[in-house]
């Protein structure tokens, strides 16, 4: 993934109250990123700044949009970030990774190779890895694509070096799906 590449990291829901503020659907683990003054980029390309954000409601009003009517033509506008903002930005802990840095990287198992990361996806909480399965796998008919939820019970371990993940127990899963 170049630098300079986009990342989705939220969504902007309804209005609510009568001052422009919006719900915000986060696409990202890192809310110290929707600080007053910070600017993302909108997917009609349009430069917005953070007035205020109040992350125990999920809520965010932006420069220039401190009135509803005016506010609601934000809704469903997508949330940019670029890749090296986002390393600047957010700090990891030891063992966590970006999603885009998951993106691409094989998945194996015992020196097997089951497929490779095609996007991640969270659901009801869970980071589920969405996997293309290996073109073996698909030639013997098993599924085409897998979905591994990302819990110790199923990831050893991200090689972010070599962009693996070794995992244990994903082969049942792809036997299953």
């Amino acid at each position: 993934m170049k630098s300079s590449e986009k990342i989705h990291i939220a969504t902007i829901g309804k209005c609510v109250g009568l001052f422009g503020d919006l719900k915000l659907h986060l696409h990202t683990d890192f809310t110290q990123q929707f600080k007053r003054g910070n600017s993302f980029v909108s997917d009609s390309g349009e430069e917005l700044t953070i007035f205020s954000y109040d992350e125990n409601r999920s809520l965010v009003r932006f420069n220039g949009y401190s009135q509803r009517e005016k506010a609601a033509f934000l809704t469903n506008k997508k949330l940019f970030s670029s890749v090296e903002k986002s390393i600047k930005e957010c700090q990891l802990k030891e063992g966590e990774y970006f999603w885009f840095e998951m993106v691409g990287a094989t998945v194996e198992e015992n020196g097997r190779r089951l497929g490779v990361v095609t996007q991640i996806q969270r659901i009801a909480n869970i980071d589920y890895l969405v996997v293309k399965s290996d073109k073996a796998f698909i030639e013997r008919n098993l599924a085409k694509t897998f979905f591994i939820p990302y819990i110790s019970r199923y990831i050893d371990k991200f090689d972010k070096d070599n962009k693996i993940v070794h995992t244990k127990d994903a082969y049942d899963i792809l036997e299953a799906s």
